[in-house]
C-alpha cells in the first residue's frame, strides 16, 4: 500500500466489484463500443444479413480486450513506479493499494483469456482475416504496458489507438457481417479511430510532466504544449472529411454525424485553457464524443 496516497484512499478502500470497476476504467469502454456499432451498422446498410449473435460476441470480445489492456497497463505502470502521488489522471488500483500487481496481471490474463475463446468462435466464422486482426489485437494489447519498450512510452500511441480501436475493429466487424469488405469500411474505420486518438492524446497531455520524467516519450512529449493541442484539434476534425466520402459511396445518410460538429468545436475550444486535473473531464467528454459519432453514422446510414 503506497504512503504517498492521501489517507482517505488508504483507510477506506472500496471492496468486492467496485475495486474491479475502477480498475477497468468504465469510461474508456466507449472507445471498444463504438467501432463496432459503426462497422456492423455499415454491413447492414450495404445488405448483409443481422447476425446479432456475431454482432453480440464481437463487441463483447472488443470490451474484453479493452479490459485486459486497461487491466495490464495499472499493474504494468505501477511496477515501473509510474503512478505517484502527483499522478493527476484516475486513480489507479494497484497504486492505491486496493488490489497486489499480481491480482491485477491475473485480472488481466482472465479477459485476455476470455477474448480469445470468443476469437475462436469468431474466426470458425470469418476466417483468416478475423484470426490475424484477433491475434494482432491481443498482441497489442499486451504490448501497449509491456515489454523493455511498451508503445505507451512512445510517440506512437495514438497510431496503435486509430489502427486497433478504429481501422480494424470496424472492417472486422464489418467482415463478419458481410463476408466481405469495401471501400466504405476503411473510410468509417478511419474516421472513428481519429477521435479514439484524440482521448489518448488528452490522456498523455494531462500527463506529459511525469512522463517526461519518467523517460516516457509520448506524442505529447515529443510535440510539445501547443502543438500537442494543434493535434487534438486536428484528430476531432478529420473524422468529419469522411462524411462526403461515404455520401458519395452511396450512404447519404452519413451526414447525419455531422451532429456532433458543435461537440467536437465546443471541446476543441475548451482544451486551448483546460490544464491539469480538469483534463480528466475533457477526456471523459471526449470518448462520449467518440461514441456519439459512430453512433450517429451508424444510425444515418442505417435508416436514412
Amino acid at each position: 500500500m503506497s504512503p504517498e496516497l492521501p489517507a482517505a484512499i488508504v483507510d477506506a478502500p472500496p471492496t468486492g466489484w467496485r475495486v474491479w470497476w475502477t480498475a477497468v476504467r468504465p469510461r474508456t469502454l466507449t472507445l471498444a463500443t463504438a467501432p463496432v456499432v459503426a462497422g456492423t451498422a455499415l454491413a447492414w446498410a450495404e445488405g448483409a444479413p443481422l447476425l446479432w449473435p456475431i454482432a453480440l460476441v464481437v463487441l463483447l470480445a472488443a470490451l474484453l480486450i479493452q479490459i485486459g489492456t486497461n487491466l495490464h497497463n495499472d499493474a504494468a505502470d505501477y511496477e515501473r513506479g509510474n503512478d505517484l502521488a502527483d499522478r493527476l489522471g484516475p486513480l489507479r488500483v494497484t497504486a492505491a493499494g486496493w488490489a497486489t500487481s499480481a491480482q491485477v496481471r491475473t485480472a488481466s490474463r482472465i479477459a485476455f483469456g476470455l477474448a480469445l475463446l470468443l476469437g475462436v468462435f469468431l474466426v470458425a466464422k470469418g476466417g483468416w482475416p478475423i484470426l490475424a486482426i484477433g491475434a494482432a489485437s491481443l498482441t497489442a494489447g499486451i504490448a501497449y504496458s509491456g515489454g523493455r519498450r511498451p508503445i505507451s512510452h512512445t510517440p506512437f500511441g495514438e497510431l496503435f489507438v486509430w489502427i486497433f480501436f478504429g481501422i480494424f475493429a470496424v472492417v472486422g466487424s464489418y467482415w463478419l457481417q458481410a463476408g466481405t469488405l469495401s471501400t466504405a469500411a476503411w473510410i468509417a474505420g478511419a474516421a472513428v479511430g481519429f477521435p479514439a486518438a484524440a482521448v489518448l492524446l488528452v490522456n498523455n497531455l494531462r500527463d506529459v510532466v511525469i512522463d517526461t520524467r519518467s523517460g516516457r516519450r509520448t506524442l505529447a512529449a515529443v510535440l510539445g504544449d501547443g502543438k500537442a493541442r494543434q493535434a487534438y484539434a486536428l484528430l476531432m476534425f478529420l473524422p468529419f472529411a469522411s462524411l462526403p466520402l461515404l455520401s458519395g459511396a452511396g450512404l447519404g445518410g452519413a451526414w447525419l454525424a455531422l451532429l456532433t460538429l458543435p461537440a467536437c468545436l465546443a471541446l476543441t475550444q475548451r482544451m486551448r485553457h483546460t490544464r491539469g486535473p480538469a483534463l480528466n473531464g475533457l477526456l471523459a467528454q471526449t470518448a462520449q464524443c467518440a461514441l456519439a459519432f459512430a453512433v450517429l453514422l451508424a444510425l444515418g446510414m442505417l435508416f436514412i
